[in-house]
C-alpha cells in the first residue's frame, strides 16, 4: 500500500504550534532578562551607576566604585569659628494655612511654608541647624544655586544621609555670590517639595542693598493654588512711587514660568544670582524662568504702581497705597536671553576646554527597576545605566545638551555655574549668560562650559522633579573623589 501523501498545509498546521511556542518562549524570555537587568539594587553607591565618560580627558586612575579616593564627607565648610547668621529650622508634616488662608496638607519649616527667608551678606558664614520632628520618609537641606562644599549640598545618599524623625543636622557655609538662592528637600523631593519643604535665601552685597525696596517673589503652587511667598490671588507690596525696586522671582514649582511686568518698563538685573551685564529697558515681553530658576526685576513704579503677574491669578501689584490695580497682561514676546544684555569677560576659553561632554535628552519604552514603562532615558540609556561625567579640579569642560524627548528639561547641576555658549548652532551674543538652571524645550540644543572648581560628587538631573524619579539623573564625579554615602540603605535615602 503506498503511504498517504501529505500536502504543505498539512505540515503547516503541524510545525504551527512548535513555532508559535518558541517564538513565544523567545519574547517572553528577552522581556523576562530586561525586567531583571532593569532592576536597580536596594542599596547601591552611586559610584557604582552606569559608565564612565572622560569626555576625551585623562581617566587613568579612576576608581568607578564606592571604595578608595578622597570622601566627600571631608569636603565641609568652616568649622571652629561662630556664625554670622545662625537659623534652626524644624521640618514636619502637618496641615498648614496659607498666608491668603487656604488649608493644605503637606509639609513644613517652622511651622510655615514657604519656610523662613534666611538672609546673608557675602563673605559671611551661615549655619542651618536642620532638625526633623515628623516628616517620616526623612529629609535634607539643598541650597539651589549655592556653589558650596560637597559635603554641605544636601543630597541624600550622595552627599550626606536623610535626617530621619527625631535627627538632626548642621550645614555650615560661607557665603560668597550675592543673588538670588532657595533651599529645598533634596530626599523624596518630588513629594516634599511640591508639599511644602523649601524656602528662599537671599544673599546680598556686602556693602549692603542699594534698593530702598528687595522683594522676595518666591512662587509655588499648593493642590493647583499659585502662590507668591504662600499668599494667592493679587498682593500690594507699597513702594514709594519713582524710587528703584527689585523684585526677586523664585521659581519653586516643576515647570516653565512665565513673569509679566505691566505699568511700568523693567530690566533683568540678574538671573541665577549672577548679574546681567548692560541690561536695557524690557516693555511688551514677558521672561520665561527654568523651573528651580530665579531672576531679579528691577523697575521703577509709577503713581499708579507696576504690576507683575506669574499667572493662574497670582500677582504683585508694587507702588503707593491706594494706587489703583494696574490690568493683568498676557505677554506672549519673551525676553531672548542670549542677547540680552551687553558682552564681557567671561574668564572661560571653551575653544581650549579639556573635556567635552555630550547629554542627549530622550524618552523610549522600556524597564525602569522592573517596571514596564515609557521612560527619559540620557543618552539613549535608561536609568541607572547613565553616564558619570568625569573632571579633574582646574578643567574646563564643554558640554553639549540636547533634547528630543517630547518635553522640556529644567536642568540643574548642583554646585557649578555654567555658562551658555549657544542655542541650536547660534552663539550667545549677549551679557555671558550664567545659570544653574537650564530649560532645554524639546528639539533644542545647547553648547554650555564650566569650570571645575568645585570638588566632590554632584548631582545633575532634571528639576521637574517627576522627570528625575523617573530616571532623568546623571552625576559629575571629579577625579580621585568618592562617597560613602548610599542610595536606600537603613535610612532609606531616595536623592531624585
Amino acid at each position: 500500500m503506498m503511504p498517504e501523501r501529505r500536502g504543505w498545509r498539512w505540515w503547516l498546521r503541524r510545525i504551527r504550534i512548535p513555532v508559535a511556542v518558541g517564538a513565544t518562549v523567545a519574547i517572553v524570555g528577552t522581556l523576562g532578562w530586561f525586567w531583571y537587568d532593569s532592576r536597580v539594587p536596594d542599596t547601591y553607591s552611586v559610584m557604582e551607576m552606569g559608565y564612565v565618560d572622560a569626555g576625551g580627558g585623562p581617566a587613568a586612575g579612576h576608581d568607578h566604585g564606592a571604595h578608595g579616593g578622597t570622601s566627600v564627607a571631608t569636603l565641609t565648610g568652616p568649622a571652629g569659628e561662630p556664625p554670622d547668621v545662625a537659623v534652626t529650622l524644624t521640618a514636619r508634616q502637618e496641615a498648614l494655612t496659607l498666608a491668603s488662608g487656604e488649608r493644605v496638607d503637606g509639609y513644613t519649616l517652622n511651622h510655615t511654608s514657604p519656610g523662613p527667608e534666611i538672609r546673608a551678606a557675602a563673605g559671611q558664614l551661615v549655619e542651618v541647624r536642620l532638625v526633623n520632628e515628623s516628616v517620616p520618609d526623612g529629609v535634607t537641606l539643598h541650597w539651589h544655586g549655592v556653589d558650596i562644599p560637597n559635603a554641605e549640598d544636601g543630597v541624600a545618599g550622595v552627599t550626606q544621609d536623610a535626617v530621619g524623625t527625631g535627627g538632626e543636622h548642621v550645614y555650615r557655609f560661607r557665603v560668597d555670590e550675592p543673588g538670588s538662592y532657595w533651599y529645598h528637600s533634596h530626599q523624596v523631593s518630588h513629594e516634599q517639595v511640591k508639599d511644602g519643604l523649601y524656602g528662599a535665601l537671599v544673599i546680598e552685597p556686602a556693602a549692603g542693598l542699594p534698593e530702598p525696596a528687595d522683594i522676595v517673589a518666591a512662587v509655588h503652587t499648593y493642590d493647583g493654588r499659585r502662590a507668591i511667598g504662600g499668599r494667592t490671588g493679587v498682593q500690594r507690596v507699597e513702594a514709594a512711587p519713582g524710587e528703584p525696586v527689585r523684585v526677586r522671582v523664585v521659581n519653586t514649582d516643576n515647570a516653565t514660568l512665565r513673569v509679566s511686568v505691566t505699568g511700568a518698563p523693567y530690566q533683568v538685573a540678574a538671573l541665577d544670582a549672577r548679574d546681567i551685564n548692560g541690561p536695557t529697558d524690557i516693555t511688551g515681553a514677558a521672561v520665561q524662568l527654568a523651573a528651580g530658576g530665579r531672576v531679579d526685576l528691577t523697575l521703577v513704579p509709577p503713581a499708579g504702581g507696576a504690576r507683575i503677574d506669574v499667572g493662574a491669578g497670582a500677582a504683585l501689584v508694587v507702588g503707593p497705597a491706594g494706587a489703583p490695580e494696574p490690568p493683568a497682561a498676557e505677554l506672549d514676546p519673551t525676553v531672548d536671553l542670549l542677547s540680552y544684555g551687553t558682552p564681557a569677560p567671561t574668564g572661560l576659553d571653551p575653544a581650549a576646554a579639556d573635556r567635552r561632554f555630550e547629554l542627549r535628552l530622550g524618552r523610549r519604552p522600556g524597564f525602569l527597576d522592573g517596571r514596564p514603562g515609557l521612560w527619559w532615558t540620557m543618552n539613549g540609556r535608561l536609568f541607572p545605566d547613565v553616564p558619570m561625567y568625569l573632571v579633574r579640579e582646574g578643567d574646563v569642560a564643554v558640554m553639549t545638551i540636547s533634547n528630543s524627548s517630547g518635553d522640556s528639561h529644567p536642568m540643574h547641576l548642583d554646585g557649578h555655574h555654567v555658562l551658555v555658549l549657544s542655542r541650536d548652532g547660534e552663539p550667545a551674543s549677549g551679557r555671558p549668560w550664567w545659570t544653574d538652571s537650564l530649560d532645554v524645550e524639546d528639539g533644542q540644543t545647547y553648547e554650555v562650559a564650566f569650570r571645575a572648581d568645585n570638588p566632590g560628587i554632584w548631582m545633575d538631573h532634571c528639576h521637574n522633579l517627576p522627570h528625575a524619579v523617573g530616571g532623568m539623573v546623571v552625576h559629575l564625579a571629579y577625579e580621585g573623589f568618592t562617597t560613602p554615602y548610599l542610595v536606600g540603605g537603613e535610612t532609606d535615602n531616595e536623592p531624585e
